[in-house]
């Protein structure tokens, strides 16, 4: 009976010691395991910080341009003004107020540009034409510029063109100001507009959890939340 005895304490201790290498062996996975997702992460957060230092600095960017809109309209207001019924001398302050607005349309971010485009060449045109006098031309350029204010400040899911990858698709598109856009196509492609040297990208994103993010977006405007925290792919 003590060999018996003697027998299974042996091979309990022997259990027991290769359970605790085993468990051993499971720390240091988990702890190595650990260390990695603290670099990771540490990593992550450094992105995150640069990224969000460099769409502080577009949103910043976007209100300086609200606000030279808003001086370019008054200072055009006052031209009109000291200009009166003048006609000759109110054309050539339209023309420039109009090319000046259509370099922001190109060079900005890419949101219904063809339709605002066509909207300061009209006014171009029928002014040029005769057919609208440059005092009415400076009413509807005033107006064209408030809404170029307006659309700086509101967030919104519009229908536009968009060119993806050579093909162009109509998509709906999230903008966010005039600061980011995201888009979705109708075969549930999910993209963010990037631009690239000065030039924009509608670039699809291929992960899961951006395709998730930019569909809560979606859903959250079209519930007329346009407010609050949002996790988006970065447009950057």
């Amino acid at each position: 009976m003590a060999l018996l005895t003697e027998t299974v304490s042996a091979d309990n201790v022997g259990n027991l010691s290769e359970k605790l290498i085993e468990l051993r062996g499971e720390v240091e996975e988990l702890s190595a395991e650990l260390n990695l997702a603290r670099e990771e992460h540490k990593q992550r957060m450094s992105v995150l910080v640069s990224q969000r230092s460099e769409l502080e600095g577009r949103i910043k960017r976007a209100r300086a341009n609200r606000d030279r809109l808003q001086k370019e309209l008054d200072q055009n207001l006052e031209l009109a003004r000291n200009a009166g019924a003048n006609d000759k001398l109110l054309k050539p302050v339209l023309l420039q107020a109009l090319e000046k607005a259509r370099n922001r349309v190109l060079f900005g971010l890419p949101f219904k540009i063809d339709e605002r485009l066509e909207a300061l060449q009209d006014i171009r045109d029928q002014m040029n034409k005769g057919v609208m006098s440059p005092s009415r031309a400076a009413t509807r350029l005033w107006a064209f510029y408030e809404d170029e204010i307006r659309l700086t400040r509101e967030n919104g899911i519009y229908r536009q063109p968009v060119d993806i990858e050579g093909e162009i698709i109509l998509a709906d598109v999230a903008r966010l100001g005039m600061v980011m856009m995201y888009f979705v196509t109708t075969d549930d492609r999910y993209g963010v507009v990037l631009n690239r040297n000065s030039d924009w990208e509608y670039q699809v994103v291929e992960e899961a959890d951006g395709n998730k993010h930019i569909a809560d977006l979606f859903d959250s405007l079209r519930k007329q939340v346009r407010s609050g925290y949002f996790e988006l792919p970065s447009p950057l």
